[in-house]
């Protein structure tokens, strides 16, 4: 359809004919497309060319974005040892609120959660996380079948309804219990 609400091709318009004799197939014309006036195409061409400028206006402006202001920096994290992209006053505001320690987004989900799981301050929080981080980067990252061993035997650990399992008793009963 044409900018102006006009169709491009509009459908030609079929001659009346008389009715065919029953029996009798009636006769197949090609119907050949209407012309196009010269205006209505210049017309279109125009609204486009138009159209074609604003959004090249739109992006030329886009394109000239202010500078960030910010200088970006690499911080460590002092619990698992990742790396982020980060600014100055960010890292100023994560040492203020975890005792001069830098920690990432993903410790500081960790840390938070254990503060309000055992209702403990964040000091303490953090110095718990801080060991088992360093816990598994001296032995997760060295043997990671180990420390999932480890892993499953706290989990039957704290699951057990003694408290405790020696290498004598079995952990088969504390699973299928749970199962059940």
């Amino acid at each position: 359809m044409a900018p102006n609400g006009d169709a491009a091709v509009a459908p030609a318009t079929a001659p009346v004919e008389a009715p065919t004799p029953i029996g009798a197939r009636p006769k197949q014309q090609p119907q050949r497309p209407r012309r196009i006036s010269m205006e209505g195409l210049q017309r279109a061409m125009s609204d486009l060319a138009l159209e074609f400028t604003k959004k090249v206006v739109v992006l030329d402006a886009a394109a000239r974005l202010p500078a960030v202001s910010e200088q970006v920096d690499d911080a460590r994290c002092e619990c698992c040892g990742m790396t982020e992209e980060c600014s100055a006053e960010y890292v100023r505001r994560v040492r203020e609120r975890y005792c001069g320690r830098w920690v990432c987004g993903l410790c500081t989900a960790a840390v938070s959660a254990e503060a309000d799981r055992s209702g403990t301050a964040t000091e303490e929080a953090l110095a718990a996380h801080m060991g088992v981080c360093g816990r598994f980067n001296r032995l997760g990252r060295a043997n990671p079948v180990l420390m999932q061993t480890e892993a499953m035997r706290e989990i039957l650990r704290k699951r057990s309804p003694r408290g405790n399992l020696t290498r004598s008793s079995s952990c088969i009963p504390a699973i299928t219990k749970d199962l059940n």
